[in-house]
């Protein structure tokens, strides 16, 4: 059945607002914070059709403890011999340049990937993402839940090697075609994202850690060099929810739930710089909830519409940016 719809697909016109090529990509790193690294990246490389052209991999030397290994499996002396991000950039770009970066959860790959060419006092090529997540609600596949090897079980991917990057790669570029070709057939339009590259990194002053030429555990320094992101707390009272069409006020409690086209570590500075409290978690205190995805189910957008918080979107919540009312003077 599944081979019948997407012999019909193929037959079919091809949209012709559908992107010209793709990049699936998976990168495995550090953990997930603003100043983790890379740690191996993949790339299998789908034409406008989603047929696989070629595919590439590599491990990356992140100068630092390797983190959580027992989920990516590259130790410290696995990685000792890696090339650096900075030694890789130039092929990593081309394997990106001028396609749509696709990820399942796909704000983490281009995040991590923007940081470290930030680092590198590069940009990334990529204009746009795909998240495979977002694809599989625009098709309302009837999945459990929305992990990979989920995806991958709908469509009768077999994994072998989870949380490889160059096996997650496969997985996804086979899971991605039959759903691009769904998505075809039935008119869907695709969520496409802006990908922003990153022009500035803030943490320049933090030690660098290169490699080690004898001792420490397999080429890295021990210990932890990020610098904290704890932010001071707001200075402003909160004056309560966002009243729709009208001003947001300075000391409003902000949430983000989702993917966003602007790095969110950048999209929260610029709310803490108007005057506004970032709230990590979603309460009957939180002023305002911004997603670009309000029938995700996420936990946010479930208590949002519990406690009646209102919701807007990424694009929406840039222009309210724009003219953040003065908080009251005491």
């Amino acid at each position: 059945m599944l081979e019948d719809r997407q012999t019909a697909a193929s037959a079919a016109p091809w949209p012709a607002a559908y992107p010209r090529g793709y990049a699936v990509v998976d990168v495995e790193t550090t953990g997930l914070a603003r100043d983790d690294r890379i740690v191996s990246a993949a790339v299998y490389r789908l034409d406008a059709r989603g047929e696989v052209e070629d595919h590439w991999y590599t491990l990356v030397n992140p100068e630092r403890d390797p983190g959580p290994v027992w989920i990516h499996g590259l130790t410290s002396d696995v990685l000792e011999g890696a090339p650096l991000f900075t030694e890789i950039a130039e092929e990593f770009a081309a394997r990106l340049d001028g396609r749509v970066l696709v990820a399942h959860n796909a704000v983490f790959d281009w995040s991590m990937i923007a940081r470290e060419y930030a680092r590198a006092e590069r940009e990334a090529p990529v204009r746009q993402r795909l998240c495979t997540i977002a694809l599989s609600k625009e098709l309302r596949l009837p999945l459990a839940n929305h992990k990979l090897e989920s995806l991958a079980a709908h469509f009768g991917v077999v994994q072998q090697r989870a949380h490889h990057a160059l096996d997650d790669a496969r997985v996804l570029a086979e899971a991605f075609r039959p759903s691009l070709r769904a998505a075809a057939r039935d008119g869907v339009r695709l969520p496409l994202l802006e990908c922003r590259p990153l022009t500035e990194w803030t943490d320049r002053s933090a030690p660098r850690i290169g490699r080690q030429q004898s001792g420490g555990s397999g080429g890295h320094l021990s210990g932890s060099w990020r610098p904290s992101r704890k932010r001071p707390a707001c200075p402003y009272p909160n004056p309560g929810r966002y009243v729709p069409g009208k001003q947001l006020k300075q000391g409003m409690r902000i949430a983000f739930s989702g993917d966003t086209s602007v790095d969110r570590e950048l999209l929260e500075d610029r709310a803490v710089e108007a005057g506004l409290h970032i709230a990590t978690s979603l309460s009957r205190l939180t002023s305002l909830l911004v997603t670009n995805d309000p029938d995700s189910g996420t936990s946010k957008v479930l208590k949002a519409g519990q406690f009646g918080t209102p919701v807007v979107d990424e694009a929406a919540f840039g222009q309210l940016l724009r003219d953040v009312e003065q908080a009251s003077p005491k």
